[in-house]
């Protein structure tokens, strides 16, 4: 890879090819079938993909950037990984463009990447495969400045190809799609499939919906908001973390959306920060008014979070 291009810029091209053969390795083992599932705790599973699919991730970019910092979902311990998982190859359309003046001079220690190998690894475990991502997203200092979001099972007719890589950097704009405007006159609200309660559904029921789609993953979730498919994420709990919002955020962001915790607060993503999004997450389609949704938020449910 050209070393002429910021690192910030190669780090991203080389993260949404990291991204896509992850995505390979999640399909070649559930199409094996041995899911190999363990319980990390109460609603929290961890499967054979999650784990090999980040040893994919975390090998190839440690080897590529030794001075960030990397933290991953199923933990930062580094292991032998077969040599076909490591991805040295960029993604050449994300080389091209160019960074806004603030971040073409970045440090590796300024950098954390955040990566969800498999998110909504319940709906996998389930074969509801449509909902799963692979998410890298990218910050440097508190902020998330760009993002990869890879869906492995997207099945593109016109290519007659299988899996879809997303990416967006802040300041930018994004690749891999074309948001769409979402549709006037009514409102979709999209929130969590698994993880409900009467405080998540408090907050839901004060948006006065049209629609609430319950989907898996945050990567999913933000991914219908980019497809004008749904006008909010909701999720008025704990239980979300900062790698399923990173990456998601700085794409969101980039094409003109917005994510923040339920007061209207943006998260840190600096490698010291806590890695529960404690205070729920609240985000808006491009082209939605973020104000108008945070002041629905009853004060009784920001008090149980």
């Amino acid at each position: 890879m050209a070393q002429c291009h910021p690192l910030v810029t190669r780090l991203l091209a080389s993260s949404a090819t990291a991204a896509a053969q992850a995505g390979k390795i999640i399909r070649d083992i559930f199409t094996r079938g041995d899911l190999n599932i363990v319980e990390k705790g109460v609603d929290d599973l961890q499967t054979e993909a999650d784990r090999s699919a980040q040893n994919c991730i975390i090998e190839s970019l440690s080897r590529q950037f030794p001075g960030i910092t990397i933290i991953g979902e199923e933990g930062t311990s580094r292991c032998e990984v077969p040599s076909d998982w490591i991805v040295t190859n960029v993604d050449e359309e994300i080389l091209k463009v160019k960074l806004p003046k603030d971040l073409e001079n970045v440090s590796p220690q300024d950098i954390c990447v955040w990566v969800d190998p498999l998110d909504g690894t319940s709906e996998f475990t389930q074969g509801l495969v449509d909902h799963i991502t692979v998410l890298v997203g990218v910050a440097v200092g508190t902020k998330a400045v760009g993002g990869v979001i890879h869906q492995p099972y997207y099945k593109d007719l016109q290519k007659s190809s299988i899996g879809r890589t997303l990416w967006g950097i802040d300041g930018v704009g994004v690749g891999g799609f074309m948001p769409v405007p979402t549709l006037i006159g009514r409102r979709i609200i999209t929130t969590t499939r698994s993880h409900s309660n009467k405080t998540v559904q408090a907050a839901l029921d004060a948006m006065e919906p049209d629609e609430i789609l319950r989907v898996g993953g945050a990567g999913h979730k933000v991914l219908l908001l980019l497809e004008g498919k749904a006008h909010a994420y909701v999720f008025a709990s704990k239980g979300c973390k900062r790698w399923d919002t990173c990456a998601p955020e700085a794409i969101l962001h980039a094409a003109g959306g917005k994510l923040t915790d339920l007061y209207g607060d943006s998260y840190s993503y600096d490698a010291t920060t806590s890695h529960c999004n404690s205070k729920g997450v609240l985000a808006t389609a491009p082209g939605e008014q973020h104000s108008w949704y945070l002041s629905r938020i009853p004060d009784e449910v920001k008090q149980e979070i």
